[in-house]
């Protein structure tokens, strides 16, 4: 049997922390875009908030927040079994969230306060809703899937999607989405549908690129006759591991040792910092990666000591 700081451990370590942090700020976000962007507009973009609106008007005005709760309470369950504890449990907390999040909005600013007279929204235009509650979604998702953590709702069935036929998380966004979207044929018009479509790939689309962004990892590959000060700047001041490979000149026939590692943005930026204040001769290439799976240290930085872990 476990004794209680073992229980505890989890919850008192700064990665706990951090990302519960971040999961909420990621979700306060969202529903900032649902509450100002989404819900006045009538918009049904495909998302368990849209399919909330459907219902909600069918079923003559219930609250969205609450009809997102328990839509979320049972999409749980199948992020739980289908995707695994880590990612159902982080789900749990952010699902959960969201329809206290859109009550928290609508008591510090409601959207009828940014509404001028006679207008049907926020923005007044459908496209511009659409595009600010896109952008404003998509870096919200891109955030949480990151950690391993969604918000909820259309990102578990797209994440059901993504693990099962392995489809990237943009189309698997979209392909879930333009699902959930055709229930606005129920309360819309055609145009209306038509543009939540559209909004929907284009939602898929971002998140694929803000997903990237947020990932993207520098492909470094380096032959030089200073290798040795190179891989030890490498592992022992950026942490990071290396492969060393033996090569032959294609030109001069000699034989050059060339040092590959995957850094990111800003422990590329110190390494050719560090080889230009040690005036070392090297040939570089430097390639841009969206994924990286494996043994990829996240949470060690540069100062820390190997030897201290």
């Amino acid at each position: 049997m476990k004794s209680i700081p073992d229980l505890l451990h989890p919850v008192v370590t700064w990665k706990f922390w951090r990302e519960l942090i971040t999961m909420t700020l990621g979700m306060a976000f969202g529903a900032a875009a649902v509450y100002y962007f989404l819900m006045p507009s009538n918009l049904i973009i495909g998302s368990i908030s849209g399919l909330s609106i459907v219902i909600s008007e069918l079923l003559g005005g219930v609250k969205v927040s609450l009809i997102v709760t328990i839509i979320n309470a049972v999409l749980l369950v199948l992020a739980w079994i289908l995707i695994g504890a880590e990612f159902g449990a982080k789900t749990v907390y952010t699902a959960l969230i969201l329809g206290p999040l859109l009550e928290m909005w609508e008591k510090i600013m409601p959207y009828q306060n940014l509404m001028e007279p006679g207008a049907t929204s926020v923005m007044n235009d459908p496209w511009l809703d659409l595009i600010c509650f896109v952008l404003m979604l998509s870096i919200s998702q891109a955030i949480l899937f990151r950690i391993n953590a969604s918000t909820g709702g259309l990102d578990i069935l797209a994440k059901i999607v993504n693990k099962f036929l392995h489809f990237d998380i943009g189309m698997s966004v979209t392909i879930a989405g333009a699902l959930i979207c055709c229930s606005a044929f129920t309360i819309n018009p055609f145009r209306m549908v038509v543009i939540g479509l559209i909004g929907t790939w284009i939602n898929g689309v971002v998140v694929d690129y803000f997903t990237d962004t947020l990932n993207k990892r520098k492909k470094v590959c380096i032959i030089s006759k200073d290798h040795e000060q190179i891989r030890k700047f490498i592992t022992e001041d950026l942490y990071r591991g290396c492969s060393i490979y033996h090569l032959e000149g294609g030109y001069t026939g000699e034989e050059k040792i060339e040092i590959v590692a995957l850094l990111t943005k800003n422990e590329y930026a110190d390494l050719f910092n560090f080889m230009k204040d040690k005036d070392i001769d090297g040939f570089i290439t430097a390639s841009n990666v969206s994924e990286v799976y494996g043994n990829w240290r996240t949470g060690k930085r540069k100062y820390e000591s190997p030897k201290a872990h």
